[in-house]
């Protein structure tokens, strides 16, 4: 690709779709206004963002009345978690499971509560390919004899980190016959992959499937015991404070139904690529260990952890060659702290590196990177003094 390194880092962010483009630059023109004002700037403002919220419910399988724009898949998250707690009713704390690799913004939320609402946390196991124990987790929604059910389950549609597919039909079976609202963060598979059902409350980001960043989903069923843990707000729905940025909005769903009208044909394109990468990457390059479901996984993303190397190294060497690649957790790699997810699963956590690829990256790019890999990490073994691997 011109302009920059073959951008291997997807499930960081997508290049912004070109239809979302074209919807943005549009939408700052006609969506400029304060759609809470009835003038017919506000009210053109109105219809932008009240067209936007039906495509993007339609997308995720809601309803628009409960569907809400947040800045973040983060603020998504806390919002939607911290919700679901501040809405329990009874005498026990309240009772938080979750599967051990969620994404940390909900273990992020769930320690919250637990620091300032007493909440009892669970973390369900995960076996060595990155699934959880539907069994575990099953057992964990009844509840412990002694306590209450639990007022929220959290599990992810796929990993981030690894790209392991969650059984998260099965679980929201369990979880609406045991009365728990289900809580899925679903940033990885929107535009990518058919969402699960059986969930409560639904998370995602825009800027994973092509849209801007700083626009997040948050989709809360009726019915559910959900109140925000924010300050009263009169805007969407009194879910999520502050002025809509309806531009944003616009363009983050304009480039959802794009992706989604590619996602057949383009999952097929990247899960060829990646089928590959994940043949000869430990093929090529000795002591890898390539991680996550080899099948039941999302179809643009894979990780490898490599022996006697550190991640970060190859991270930089990496983009030297021309590739942009992440190490270490999908939100923690700047602080260098070991993948919590790697860990829950039992395999290497040093010398990991995660490759995701997006739209428009080309099985040229791929054999490139198979060509450069094997070198790099072989300079980096050696100058580590580690040789004749």
């Amino acid at each position: 690709m011109t302009g920059g390194p073959a951008h291997f880092d997807a499930a960081s962010g997508e290049r912004l779709h070109p239809a979302a483009r074209e919807a943005w630059l549009a939408a700052v023109d006609q969506g400029w206004a304060d759609p809470a004002r009835l003038y017919r700037e506000a009210r053109r403002a109105r219809l932008l963002l009240d067209t936007a919220r039906e495509q993007m419910a339609a997308a995720v399988g809601a309803r628009p009345d409960e569907t809400s724009f947040t800045t973040s898949g983060t603020q998504a998250v806390h919002l939607g978690l911290l919700g679901l707690v501040a809405g329990t009713r009874g005498g026990h704390p309240p009772r938080i499971v979750s599967s051990a690799v969620e994404h940390s913004a909900v273990l992020q939320a769930a320690q919250h509560a637990r620091r300032v609402s007493g909440a009892e946390v669970a973390e369900v196991r995960v076996d060595r390919e990155g699934l959880v124990d539907v069994g575990s987790y099953v057992a964990q929604l009844a509840g412990p004899p002694a306590g209450g059910r639990p007022v929220v389950a959290a599990l992810q549609s796929a990993n981030h980190e690894v790209g392991t597919v969650q059984p998260v039909d099965e679980v929201g079976t369990a979880a609406v016959e045991h009365g728990v609202p289900l809580l899925v963060d679903a940033a990885q598979s929107v535009g990518r992959v058919p969402l699960p059902g059986g969930w409560s409350v639904l998370a995602a980001s825009a800027h994973k499937w092509g849209g801007p960043a700083g626009v997040g989903v948050l989709a809360v069923r009726k019915g559910v015991r959900w109140r925000s843990p924010s300050p009263a707000d009169e805007r969407e729905a009194g879910r999520v404070p502050g002025f809509e940025d309806v531009p944003a909005v616009v363009a983050a769903a304009t480039a959802l139904e794009a992706v989604r009208s590619e996602a057949a044909a383009e999952g097929a394109r990247l899960s060829a690529l990646v089928d590959r990468l994940r043949a000869e990457v430990p093929r090529l390059v000795p002591d890898v260990q390539v991680v996550g479901h080899p099948t039941q996984r999302l179809p643009h993303l894979m990780t490898f952890s490599l022996l006697y190397v550190d991640g970060e190294a190859v991270v930089t060497e990496l983009d030297r060659a021309g590739f942009a690649v992440s190490s270490g957790s999908s939100c923690t790699a700047s602080t260098l702290t070991p993948s919590h997810v790697l860990a829950a699963m039992g395999v290497l956590t040093h010398g990991n590196v995660r490759v995701s690829l997006g739209r428009g990256t080309s099985a040229d790019e791929v054999d490139r990177f198979l060509a450069v890999l094997p070198g790099l990490v072989e300079r980096l073994r050696a100058q580590s003094g580690v040789t004749g691997l």
